[in-house]
């Protein structure tokens, strides 16, 4: 906020109390309005209403708009190409250099912008294992944003930890400050640009708050491969007994539902690490897709939406009476909650857990022909690592229509990955074989027909068969080859019906099911190629056949 007016705000006095040492000066902001450090969720939202970027909900919640920007903008997302960045990253659709001088003058033209502003930070760390725990630095231009980063990443303890903080990453996010094309090189006004050798993410023109969030993501992906670490777009949870599970899967593929099961413990919902200790969280939070939350299917995330400390993304509510409508999707499809793991009941505290026992790739198909779950090799399971087949759903991307849209996204997160795939599958394939992982399959798409014909698979049908996968029961049933992508499907479970586990059975025309299963086996194949060289042959001998 261009405070002019010098109005003094709920939390001025307070401002400076839990300020880092290491001050904005070193990140070349200067002369700056008031800078609040590190403010507590009590008084962001304060500094929330009183500057009504937001309104208080029923039961607590706070409501933002993001404006035009409703979810990411992936064509707006930049790498700036240095000496050390030059031959590690892999520049393409998702990775697009940026020149050091045009990332300099942009810089220079934010920092001229935010003097005279207020500015908020949040010092937190990335990781929940102090082995590989990354100090960073959240600066926004809002004071909701400032309460997302809270939510989503881990907190210093004490006020000499936030005294001492330094950051290896910084994040400066400021919604209202616009690129401007002809001068900065950017496509439009809107822009996300890292740069891994100054350590600092600068991000204009979007209120969207998972560009935070994922461009902390995208720095882990480059950094904790190179000490052996494989970074993972999944959620993980616990058995009682200590059974670790990890869901690969795209937004909408059902990572966070799936994962918040009652009868397991959540360890996190979409951003972890897998070092040679196990399993641990990048975050502090969860950033859920709220669109038509059930209470019954999904009570833990549906009563998070009720909590004071939530922030709602989206989420349309009548001025009136504050109630929230999770079934509205007038502004997005893409309605989010962020809160804090702890919401959660039965998370694990230490957002940490042993090596999995099993791995789940999530995909939606919206072919309506994949099977809803399939036992795969650890061959199989690379070559659909690498493949990342899904169909994204509405609203997670900016460009996206209602009808659900196919796509390859490698490593069930290509727009995050910054070395190539085969640098993540082949750490990914060393643990698989270290630790005896079973791996799966599970589609949680159509069945009976594609969209607009066949309907969604059930989410009872799906934990059923997920349960039957993580307890070891679905080991025991007769299996059968796959007639096209080869992996074995299981013929029986326990609470599912046989025409739900074989989709051929709930089309009412055979050849058009079968058509439909080799197109897209085509499309598997074809997708593959840009991947094969530097691919192993037994991995590449794992994909369908035509």
């Amino acid at each position: 906020m261009n405070n002019i007016l010098e109005i003094k705000t709920p939390a001025e006095a307070e401002a400076t109390a839990l300020r880092s040492d290491y001050g904005l000066e070193n990140h070349g902001l200067s002369n700056l309005h008031v800078v609040y450090w590190n403010l507590p969720t009590e008084a962001l939202y304060e500094e929330v209403a009183f500057r009504r970027e937001a309104r208080i909900t029923r039961q607590g919640p706070i409501a933002a708009y993001t404006g035009k920007h409703t979810a990411r903008s992936a064509n707006d997302k930049f790498v700036v190409r240095e000496a050390a960045t030059r031959d590690k990253i892999w520049w393409g659709e998702y990775n697009r250099p940026f020149s050091p001088d045009k990332f300099n003058d942009l810089f220079i033209r934010l920092q001229g912008f935010l003097q005279g502003r207020d500015l908020f930070v949040q010092d937190c760390f990335a990781g929940a294992d102090p082995n590989y725990r990354m100090p960073i630095r959240i600066v926004t231009e809002l004071a909701w944003h400032s309460h997302f980063a809270r939510n989503m990443f881990m907190l210093p303890k004490t006020l000499e930890e936030y005294r001492r903080h330094v950051p290896d990453f910084t994040v400066i996010c400021a919604p209202s400050f616009k690129g401007i094309p002809q001068i900065d090189g950017t496509p439009a006004n809107t822009f996300i640009v890292l740069n891994f050798e100054a350590k600092l993410c600068i991000i204009g023109n979007t209120a969207y708050a998972g560009e935070i969030k994922k461009s902390i993501f995208t720095i882990l992906n480059f950094l904790l491969p190179l000490d052996g670490v494989m970074p993972m777009h999944c959620s993980a949870n616990t058995g009682n007994d200590g059974d670790t599970a990890i869901f690969f899967g795209l937004s909408g593929t059902g990572k966070t539902t799936l994962s918040a099961d009652p009868h397991r413990q959540l360890i996190g919902d979409d951003e972890h690490g897998w070092s040679d200790e196990g399993i641990f969280n990048f975050e502090g939070g969860c950033y859920a897709k709220v669109i038509q939350l059930s209470p019954t299917a999904e009570p833990q995330i549906y009563a998070c939406t009720r909590k004071f400390g939530t922030i709602l993304e989206n989420v349309p509510f009548d001025r009136v009476t504050r109630q929230i409508d999770l079934d509205d999707e007038s502004i997005t499809e893409n309605t989010r909650a962020s809160y804090p793991l702890e919401f959660i009941e039965n998370a694990v505290p230490e957002k940490m857990g042993g090596h999995p026992k099993n791995i789940i790739l999530l995909t939606c198909d919206a072919s309506g022909v994949m099977p809803p779950i399939a036992k795969l090799t650890p061959d199989q399971a690379l070559y659909q690592f690498i493949s990342g087949y899904t169909s994204k759903i509405a609203g997670t991307e900016v460009g996206l229509g209602k009808e659900p849209e196919m796509t390859f996204s490698t490593c069930f997160g290509a727009p995050f990955m910054v070395h190539h795939p085969s640098f993540y599958a082949d750490i990914l394939k060393r643990k698989i074989l270290k630790y005896g992982v079973h791996c799966w399959l599970v589609n949680t798409g159509w069945i009976g027909g594609p969209y607009g014909i066949g309907k969604r698979i059930s989410i009872k049908y799906t934990r059923a068969l997920l349960n039957a996968a993580l307890s070891g029961k679905l080991l025991d049933v007769p299996f059968c080859p796959d007639p096209v992508f080869g992996f074995d499907v299981p013929q029986s479970c326990e609470g599912v019906p046989a025409e739900i586990l074989n989709p051929a059975g709930s089309w009412t025309n055979k050849e058009a099911y079968m058509q439909r299963y080799k197109d897209l086996a085509g499309r598997f194949i074809e997708n593959f190629k840009k991947f094969e060289e530097g691919c192993p042959p037994e991995v590449r001998a794992a994909g369908p056949r035509r």
